[in-house]
């Protein structure tokens, strides 16, 4: 088990926290953070690029000149790819990026990404995040304390004051313990956890025991 401080919003210590060792303290291999942040990013491509083929491109249906007698080139359409506004040989088509990875693969890399911020000394986690009301100073000045430059929060269930005032705030993301990705967690140096969060986190990616 590793037993990390718990921080109030101010950053004054205020208890410990035991983290689950088959979650925070996974040791790192680079090619399955490599495989989950590519999975992630090739299922979030739109796919929509397209070019038009010489079928698909308005016009062309008159033969521009007859077929012999005049000296060029035979000709059937004004469309042919090598001609100028004509169609598109083998350009881009609409497609699905989106590879399949493996359930088990996508929490092993998601304990690691959270076991090298660990390791690194940029996991942070902080008792609870509490604004009187909604308004971006009052986000930035619990940043500000928490000694925070571009970092994840993980939190469960926050209330409304915490969402609408921390998404404008530039660098700084919220996201639900549900939907923390590897990608996030790789993207912002800095991860802070909030308490309530730490214990859904270490319950979705814990190992499932063979039966």
């Amino acid at each position: 088990m590793a037993v990390v401080n718990v921080y109030d919003q101010n950053r004054n210590e205020v208890g410990k926290l035991e983290l689950a060792s088959e979650v925070f303290e996974v040791p790192v291999r680079p090619e399955i953070l490599h495989l989950a942040v590519r999975a992630y990013l090739a299922e979030h491509r739109a796919g929509t690029h397209k070019t038009k083929e010489k079928g698909e491109v308005r016009g062309g249906g008159k033969k521009p000149w007859r077929q012999k007698g005049t000296g060029r080139a035979r000709a059937g359409s004004s469309r042919s790819p090598i001609w100028r506004s004509g169609g598109v040989t083998f350009g881009p088509r609409p497609r699905d990026y989106s590879f399949k990875l493996n359930k088990k693969v996508k929490r092993l890399a998601l304990r690691m990404a959270l076991s090298s911020r660990l390791m690194e000394d940029n996991l942070l986690v902080v008792r609870s995040i509490d604004l009187p009301e909604i308004k971006t100073k009052l986000f930035a000045d619990v940043v500000s304390a928490l000694g925070l430059r571009k970092a994840l929060i993980v939190s469960k269930n926050a209330d409304k004051n915490l969402v609408l005032s921390a998404r404008n705030y530039p660098w700084v993301k919220l996201v639900d313990a549900d939907n923390v990705s590897v990608y996030d967690v790789l993207r912002y140096p800095q991860v802070v956890i909030l308490e309530s969060a730490a214990q859904d986190v270490q319950e979705r990616l814990k190992v499932e025991k063979a039966k």
